[in-house]
């Protein structure tokens, strides 16, 4: 009978240790926008490619629309570990201590995505995300959103027509900067509240790829949008480093793989989206949409530009002139 018990034991024990050595590896994804934008897309892409690639022994659960965390909790929380990948917006990354990365916030500091790729594909932003180590955190790849308009309850046509206008930014004294070269008064808010600050007057305007609004509703209480695209909103995708150096080495040359194919993915729909978005927007008849004139473009771009030489103590002149070297902008020929 006590070798019968012994014997069940080490059955039951067996089994126990193959069910534990086929239980997948639980990746938590969370991320603060709606499923249906690039980075949503983006991100479930990701998990059925990593699925695929692993043979099921890593499964990726995503989280949308800050169903875990909102925008100023999830980075404490991967940190802590408990969420394994985000793919914050690189303003984040500021106030985290890794000031360079405030640099992608300048306003105008890309003309198209041809130059935006220079940085985010080639040497400046590897070096960039090598940064975020000593902080616990390894970064992965730069996803595309897409560049950013203003939107309000008034035309904006000039700088000056943003005189006084509270305009809802993300954290970044980049932003805020930016926003106080236009003459309007930044109010830092998490992305899931703005709706609502939009609808009660909280605040008078905003900034957004065109999917963001959309997706967001933020057209439905946004009377107007000027087509200024005079920003980048992009993320990196990055994971809690101590969790990412102890997954098996195949594993984590699968998952980087799946990486790369859901980076071309993501970079790959994020103008078809943001189009797509542009043309619902001018189609739901709620937001009047205004194309500047070159004229008026290079008003708001003059005005905005002085913010790089307001913001190289803090980003570093460096930092801005290695994106400047690769791009060939020069702010003095404006």
């Amino acid at each position: 009978m006590k070798i019968r018990t012994v014997f069940v034991g080490l059955v039951a024990a067996t089994f126990s240790a193959i069910a534990l050595a086929q239980a997948p590896i639980v990746i938590k994804f969370s991320h603060v926008v709606a499923a249906d934008t690039p980075k949503g897309k983006a991100s479930e892409f990701f998990a059925k490619k990593a699925a695929e690639l692993t043979k099921g022994k890593v499964k990726v659960e995503v989280y949308a629309n800050s169903a875990l965390y909102k925008d100023k909790e999830e980075m404490e929380a991967l940190q802590l570990g408990a969420v394994q990948m985000l793919a914050p917006s690189l303003a984040k990354f500021g106030p985290l201590g890794v000031k360079e990365f405030e640099a992608f916030d300048l306003p105008y500091i890309f003309d198209n995505t041809a130059e935006l790729h220079k940085i985010t594909q080639g040497p400046v932003g590897a070096s960039l995300l090598a940064k975020l180590e000593p902080k616990g955190i390894k970064g992965l790849a730069f996803w595309d959103n897409g560049f950013k308009s203003f939107s309000a309850n008034k035309p904006l046509k000039t700088p000056a027509d943003f005189k006084g206008l509270k305009m809802r930014i993300q954290s970044s004294k980049v932003l805020e900067s930016q926003m106080r070269a236009l003459g309007a008064l930044p109010q830092v808010m998490a992305f899931s509240e703005v709706y609502q600050a939009l609808q009660t007057g909280v605040v008078d305007g905003t900034e957004n790829p065109h999917s963001n609004l959309y997706t967001q509703k933020m057209h439905e209480v946004q009377k107007h949008m000027t087509l200024t695209e005079h920003g980048y909103l992009g993320y990196a995708v990055i994971t809690n480093k101590k969790f990412w150096d102890g997954l098996p080495g195949d594993v984590r040359g699968q998952l980087e793989q799946a990486m790369k194919e859901a980076t071309v993915f993501a970079n790959g729909i994020a103008k078809q989206e943001n189009d797509g978005a542009l043309e619902k927007i001018k189609a739901s008849g709620k937001t009047q949409v205004y194309t500047p004139t070159a004229a008026e473009r290079n008003a708001i771009k003059k005005a905005l530009v002085k913010t790089h030489t307001d913001m190289e103590s803090r980003i570093g002149k460096e930092a801005i002139q290695a994106i400047y070297k690769e791009t060939g902008f020069d702010p003095s020929k404006l």
